[in-house]
């Protein structure tokens, strides 16, 4: 995966996910620093990302002394936990088919942040739009959407309903539509070939602590971009991406095998 193509706000909140566990634990300001530095960001670049994650709410400032410190804010905090959910959860096979979701909504213009808002969530939740304001997606969102709606403060804009499509419509044509299928299989097979190789045999285990966490980090990264393109449809509808069962199976055992010495780099470095 190439540096460039990361983006620093993304890989703090990446980083903040997979080593700060609790809304509780201040990290040093120029520890987080010095690890995005590793990842390829200058120490400017990444000043300027802490600065603007704080004033989007998602992290809170502190000083101490002559040391900054930064914990991330209960409102981070819930979108960590609703991502792990999501995350660890792809391409986990469900016992029985699911009722699909779908939401539509006209939220007014002059609360066009809380539009944005809701938009990425869905996207990231599996959803899909079948139209502007029509929402649909192959899982029941019920508990998730609804609990969105509250957060956001427009459940007065919105409508959600629960059910399945016809068995007798064609839904492929429309799913091709509704969400950019074109390249996820390929999307997939591009994490494989970047990640597989560590995960054959002894290399990740035999990694040092800095290149364990550099790794470790790259690869939640690159994965955490699958649940906003894969919306996991039905085999019925359309049959599922090629190589996304090794790609689950790729980040898991490289995430269990390299936790230990990517958590302590982060810690050794994160900690004053």
């Amino acid at each position: 995966m190439r540096l460039s193509q990361l983006q620093p706000q993304d890989l703090v909140i990446t980083v903040l996910g997979t080593y700060v566990r609790n809304d509780d634990r201040r990290v040093w300001s120029g520890g987080l620093v010095r690890l995005l530095g590793e990842l390829g960001f200058s120490v400017a670049a990444s000043r300027v990302t802490l600065a603007r994650l704080v004033a989007r709410g998602l992290l809170a400032r502190e000083r101490t002394g002559r040391f900054v410190h930064y914990r991330v804010t209960a409102r981070c905090a819930a979108l960590l936990e609703e991502g792990d959910a999501r995350i660890f959860a792809l391409g986990r096979p469900t016992r029985q088919p699911e009722p699909w979701t779908v939401l539509w909504h006209v939220i007014p213009d002059e609360r066009r942040l809380e539009r944005g808002r809701l938009a990425r969530r869905l996207r990231f939740l599996g959803f899909g739009t079948l139209q502007d304001g029509t929402w649909v997606a192959a899982r029941n969102r019920e508990r998730e959407v609804v609990t969105l709606l509250d957060d956001l403060g427009v459940a007065n804009y919105a409508g959600v309903m629960v059910g399945k499509p016809a068995a007798s419509l064609d839904f492929a044509g429309v799913a091709g539509r509704v969400w950019d299928l074109d390249g996820l299989d390929e999307r997939y097979g591009g994490f494989v070939d970047a990640f597989a190789p560590y995960a054959k045999g002894q290399r990740a285990a035999q990694l040092d602590d800095s290149s364990a966490f550099r790794l470790r980090t790259l690869l939640v990264d690159a994965f955490r971009a699958f649940p906003l393109l894969d919306p996991e449809l039905p085999s019925d509808v359309i049959p599922a991406p090629e190589h996304r069962t090794e790609a689950v199976s790729v980040f898991h055992r490289l995430y269990r095998v390299l936790k230990k010495p990517s958590q302590r780099h982060f810690d050794a470095v994160a900690t004053p």
